[in-house]
C-alpha cells in the first residue's frame, strides 16, 4: 500500500521538476526576447504564448496529440529518431506539464525584466559585456525575485496538471500516473481513503510552495 501511495507522488515530483526546468528556461528566454521589443504582431505572439493558461487542459492535450501524435510529422520524426513514440510516455507527461506551466514563468520573467533599470544593462554593455553576459550576470540577478516566483509557480502548476496529462500521457501506473490522475482513479473506484491521502499530500506541498512565494514577496 505504501508503494501504491508513494509512486504517484514520486512521478508527480519528477515530472513537475523536469517540466519546471523546461518552463523556466523557455519562459525566461522568451520573456527576454520580447519584454522590451516593439513590433507589429507582438500582441498576437504574446497571446499565443499565454493561451495554455486559459484554454481548457483537455484542449491543450488535444493540440499536443495533433502536434506530437504518431500521425504528425513531428511525431513520426521523433519516433524514427528515438525508436519510440512520445505519446503515452513519461516525456509526454513532462511536455504537457511544461506547456501549461510556461505562461506563468513567462509572465513572471517578463515583469521582472521590465522592472530592471536599463541604464545598468547599458553600463555593462559599455564595459564590454555581450548580450548573454548582460543577461546572465546583470538582468537575471536584478530580476531574481520574479524569477524565483515564476519558477515556484511553474513547478506548482506542473505538479497539479491533470487534463492535458490525461489526454496526452494517459494514466499508466509507475510511468504517467501522477497524483491528480491517481486521485481521479481512486474516486472513480470508490477508494476514498487513498484519494484523501493523495489530496492531503498535494495540498500540503502546494501550500508550502505558495507560502514560500508570499514570503519572498514581502
Amino acid at each position: 500500500m505504501f508503494e501504491e501511495f508513494l509512486s504517484p507522488i514520486r512521478i508527480s515530483v519528477q515530472v513537475a521538476a523536469a517540466a519546471g526546468v523546461i518552463a523556466v528556461i523557455t519562459g525566461a528566454v522568451a520573456a527576454r526576447m520580447l519584454a522590451h521589443k516593439r513590433f507589429k504582431g507582438k500582441s498576437v505572439i504574446e497571446t499565443v504564448l499565454m493561451l495554455p493558461l486559459v484554454l481548457p487542459p483537455t484542449v491543450v492535450g488535444f493540440f499536443l496529440i495533433v502536434i506530437f501524435g504518431r500521425q504528425s510529422v513531428i511525431g513520426r520524426l521523433i519516433e524514427k529518431v528515438f525508436q519510440a513514440p512520445v505519446i503515452f510516455t513519461w516525456w509526454a507527461a513532462v511536455i504537457a506539464a511544461a506547456v501549461v506551466a510556461f505562461p506563468l514563468m513567462y509572465q513572471s520573467a517578463k515583469s521582472g525584466f521590465l522592472g530592471v533599470d536599463r541604464e545598468i544593462e547599458d553600463a555593462a554593455r559599455v564595459d564590454g559585456a555581450n548580450e548573454w553576459k548582460v543577461f546572465l550576470f546583470v538582468t537575471l540577478p536584478l530580476a531574481s525575485n520574479a524569477m524565483i516566483t515564476g519558477s515556484v509557480l511553474s513547478f506548482a502548476r506542473a505538479l497539479g496538471e491533470f487534463g492535458a496529462t490525461l489526454m496526452f500521457a494517459g494514466i499508466i501506473p509507475g510511468v504517467t500516473e501522477t497524483v491528480p490522475t491517481a486521485i481521479y482513479l481512486a474516486i472513480d473506484s470508490g477508494n476514498m481513503t487513498m484519494a484523501w491521502l493523495w489530496v492531503a499530500s498535494i495540498a500540503v506541498i502546494s501550500f508550502l510552495m505558495l507560502f514560500f512565494v508570499q514570503f519572498k514577496q514581502k
